[in-house]
């Protein structure tokens, strides 16, 4: 069950998964420790068959340092070796972290969110340019990604019909051995509740403003977007 502070709203749950979901991403695809010596100049490049931009390149692009992008596609390699990640790979690696539960479908809204070009597979760059912004990105970075996530059909606007599509699949990523008492309307409360407190105008949908200013007002939000800034 949740706590009284997740129970006020499941936008915090939602929020905390994008980022600890994407964390346990990070860690599976080989995050080490950054005082490793053995750590070389370059990206190691021979073995893949997509080679991403240059080191320079990313590093101006994200917030992380060139060691830490080494160590990023040393994992990401290893795991990945044509250099790419397609759909069936990464539902495949989700389902590994939520064992009781059905990982599939919240998978594919991420992928979706990663995938920002739409091309059915996810480069090294997507992936650092998102984790730049989930764990180093500023405020309104992190939710106009969160909000980006949620908009399903990207037209700008969070309906209750995407945001219920989004809740059940959190619900069964999560499974019934992680919330074993649930009831059959939990995820329409959940809904409900989002609503009433995102939709500032009670004009159906959410939008990137809306968003943006109920998250900054509601702190278990704030702090949920604060837990991993200095994982690396």
């Amino acid at each position: 069950m949740w706590s009284d502070g997740e129970s006020e709203g499941l936008q915090t749950l939602g929020i905390v998964v994008v980022v600890c979901s994407s964390l346990k991403l990070l860690h599976y695809l080989g995050l080490i420790d950054l005082k490793d010596d053995k750590i070389e100049d370059e990206l190691e490049m021979t073995t893949v068959c997509y080679r991403p931009e240059g080191l320079e390149q990313l590093e101006a692009q994200t917030n992380f340092t060139k060691s830490e992008l080494q160590v990023l596609y040393r994992g990401f390699k290893n795991e990945c070796p044509s250099g790419i990640v397609n759909e069936d790979t990464f539902k495949q690696i989700y389902s590994q972290f939520f064992p009781h539960g059905d990982a599939s479908m919240y998978a594919h809204y991420l992928f979706n969110a990663f995938d920002t070009a739409q091309t059915g597979s996810v480069k090294f760059e997507n992936f650092v340019a998102a984790l730049s912004i989930l764990l180093r990105g500023t405020v309104n970075e992190k939710l106009r990604w969160t909000f980006n996530l949620y908009d399903i059909n990207k037209d700008g606007y969070i309906n209750k019909e995407e945001m219920m599509d989004i809740v059940k699949a959190i619900y069964d990523m999560m499974g019934k051995y992680t919330y074993p008492v649930l009831k059959e309307d939990a995820p329409k409360q959940h809904v409900d509740v989002f609503f009433q407190k995102m939709d500032k105008n009670k004009d159906g949908v959410v939008t990137i403003d809306e968003f943006i200013e109920s998250c900054q007002e509601d702190d278990n939000i704030m702090r949920s977007l604060q837990l991993f800034e200095n994982v690396m």
